[in-house]
């Protein structure tokens, strides 16, 4: 189906669980431990495991002025519709152009970490199924041409993990999120020599559901100091945890093993990837010989070296030819990455529309988009707002409504 180039696909939007998500959907026993909404003197915010979590005004941006952004928490009152509620939200997806959304968490976090912290597993895992159940079934379910269920994940044991995406994928699942950085939340790096992630990896690869890995899913933001100002720490974000996330994965054995597997780089721009991409090459080009062998894994800073191996990294493989057969860029707006898509591989690019972030384009997410996009031919165009999201996240694009709100 030719779908006019008035519409986009966001793969990266965001979506603020309604209050009754937990409360409705976890057994009896478990209601009053589990998340639930307070209101009091106060203000409003959720409650879980005798902690307090205010949503900051900064999640729910859409409709202001950036002039009227705020960290400070807000209420669900004072947000859109759209924000928390499926059929408003396909309103505002008809006025900015979009034809197909994928949301991530915003409670349980990017990647679902409050749950992975909880100190009582069983309640983590049901809430994660229960936050699973609802994505699909109530959000999604309101309009399962339109809007796209990504789930999250146990964390703390792949294994239930595995389980889970061969559950939620029968249900009709559609993407994973996941960290960009695993260690950082305490948990085993991709590199573990053990295989730690190999069962969810396995799992992904089979489902053919793709693993998206959200600006910030690593709870840390990085900082050149303390005194780093936190807009020098978002200007560095993109850089330092995306592009790193990004040659994580290039140089660990996942990719050649699992030919299946699709990594999503959420919300991290794709301006740094021509560099990237150019310079792991030169890097396998230089010191394979070595490398390639598996007899050093020690610090280059003392020499202290090990004979263990590096865990059946194949280093005959260029890793550009790796991101093309697996990773794909996402961006806001980025005319500089634009510029430069032919170098990325104009396959592995999609957009995205950040909804209600502040970086956020609604309303004007199609009119900033074609900005963007200016001068490429509307092959191009089509498969950078369409049919590369289409094909990573085997989707089945309906009609456009008949007119735009």
């Amino acid at each position: 189906m030719d779908i006019s180039l008035d519409w986009l696909v966001s793969v990266d939007d965001h979506v603020l669980e309604p209050p009754h998500v937990w409360q409705d959907r976890l057994p009896a026993a478990f209601r009053e431990a589990g998340p639930r909404m307070v209101r009091d003197d106060q203000g409003e915010a959720w409650v879980f495991e005798g902690k307090r979590m205010p949503t900051t005004g900064l999640s729910a941006a859409a409709g202001k002025k950036r002039e009227e952004f705020s960290p400070l928490p807000v209420t669900y009152d004072d947000m859109r519709p759209g924000c928390y509620d499926p059929a408003a939200r396909i309103e505002d997806m008809n006025r900015a152009g979009v034809l197909a959304s994928l949301s991530f968490p915003s409670f349980p976090r990017f990647c679902g970490q409050t749950f992975t912290e909880a100190s009582d597993r069983e309640l983590g895992l049901l809430c994660v199924k229960a936050y699973n159940d609802w994505m699909i079934e109530e959000w999604c379910g309101t309009a399962p041409d339109r809007l796209v269920p990504m789930i999250i994940l146990p964390l703390w044991d792949p294994h239930l993990a595995a389980q889970e995406i061969e559950r939620t994928a029968a249900m009709g699942a559609k993407a994973i999120a996941f960290s960009e950085n695993p260690y950082q939340l305490g948990l085993p790096s991709i590199h573990d020599r053990s295989g730690y992630w190999e069962p969810m990896i396995a799992a992904a690869a089979e489902t053919e559901m793709p693993i998206c890995m959200h600006l910030g899913s690593s709870s840390k933001l990085p900082a050149t100091s303390p005194e780093m100002p936190m807009a020098g720490v978002i200007a560095l974000t993109p850089v330092a945890s995306t592009a790193a996330a990004c040659i994580d994965w290039l140089f660990s054995p996942w990719l050649s093993r699992y030919p299946n597997i699709k990594l999503c780089l959420s919300e991290g721009g794709i301006g740094w990837i021509p560099y990237v991409l150019e310079r792991c090459d030169h890097v396998v080009q230089v010191h394979r010989g070595w490398a390639a062998k598996g007899d050093f894994s020690g610090d280059l800073t003392t020499g202290a070296v090990d004979d263990s191996d590096l865990g059946g990294l194949d280093m005959s493989v260029m890793p550009s030819e790796l991101f093309r057969k697996h990773i794909f860029g996402c961006f806001i707006e980025d005319p500089f990455g634009v510029s430069a898509i032919e170098k990325i591989g104009v396959d592995n690019v999609m957009i995205e529309t950040d909804y209600p972030h502040t970086d956020s384009t609604w309303p004007n997410s199609i009119e900033v988009a074609h900005k963007q996009l200016e001068g490429l031919s509307d092959d191009v165009k089509r498969k950078v707002l369409q049919t590369n999201a289409a094909r990573v996240f085997r989707l089945d694009l309906p009609e456009p409504p008949a007119t735009r709100q």
